[in-house]
């Protein structure tokens, strides 16, 4: 009982907030085109499940050891997309994988923070980088 009737107010709720914008011609109409590879862009999710499986653990071990090895740092991240859905993949990505966050976003570098850093860091999300630009379907944005 106590689900459904959450679910249902939730539901209720959300078509309320949506006629209520639409009322108040707050919809701004701006559409964002989606311009990856389909296929590509499954096989990267699979990656990035692997990769954010892989950060698990080395997080969980940092938790678990006596001498909590945290060696936190900021660095910038170049990065290569060429549309905003691409780029926010590729932020979102270095957010979703455990011991990183992206804080920043300049124009052409992400600042990330990590909380285990090592030198090759930096390679591991220039891979990233480059498999998010190659989900990218249209290079002539």
């Amino acid at each position: 009982m106590y689900k459904p009737m959450l679910i249902g107010f939730g539901l209720v709720s959300v078509g309320l907030v949506m006629i209520i914008v639409r009322r108040m011609d707050q919809v701004d109409g701006d559409h964002v085109r989606i311009f990856i590879k389909p296929v590509k862009f499954i096989f990267y999710i699979f990656w990035l499940f692997k990769e954010i499986a892989k950060s698990n653990w080395a997080v969980t071990k940092v938790i678990f050891s006596r001498t909590m090895p945290i060696n936190q740092n900021l660095f910038e991240v170049p990065y290569t997309q060429k549309s905003d859905l691409g780029q926010v993949i590729f932020a979102n990505s270095i957010t979703l994988t455990p011991g990183t966050l992206t804080i920043e976003t300049e124009t052409g570098d992400f600042l990330v923070h990590s909380l285990s850093y090592s030198p090759e860091d930096p390679e591991t999300l220039r891979d990233m980088d480059r498999r998010v630009t190659a989900i990218e379907s249209r290079l002539d944005l």
